[in-house]
């Protein structure tokens, strides 16, 4: 019994030493939807506002314009609402229009 048990232990460790943790960031969705409630009114908000494809490597522009003025995995809920608030004034991929604009019209700001 204690080597089905050592055994079951072990290769516990096995796996999750080789699964991929979840790479979540639930505190930028929040800051994102208590910020621009227009957009979620208007809008689901999931990681696509930041990722257009499942893999969470490839980012949107608006995702590549966040990352750039934010801490990897930042957690601290002020510095993601300034970070927020910074990349506004950058130009969207929207002919004349910045990620504010768009944000402010309860658009997402992100290409696909």
């Amino acid at each position: 019994m204690r080597k089905l048990i050592a055994v079951a232990v072990a290769g516990l460790v096995l796996a999750s030493a080789f699964a991929g943790g979840a790479n979540a960031r639930p505190a930028y969705k929040s800051a994102f939807e208590k910020k621009y409630e227009k957009v979620k009114e208007n809008n689901k908000i999931t990681c696509g506002v930041c990722h257009p494809e499942k893999s969470k490597k490839v980012k949107n522009d608006y995702g590549d314009a966040l990352g750039k003025v934010i801490g990897k995995n930042e957690k601290d809920k002020d510095k993601i609402d300034e970070a927020l608030g910074k990349i506004e004034k950058e130009k969207s991929s929207v002919e004349g229009k910045t990620f504010g604009d768009l944000l402010g019209e309860g658009k997402l700001p992100g290409n696909k």
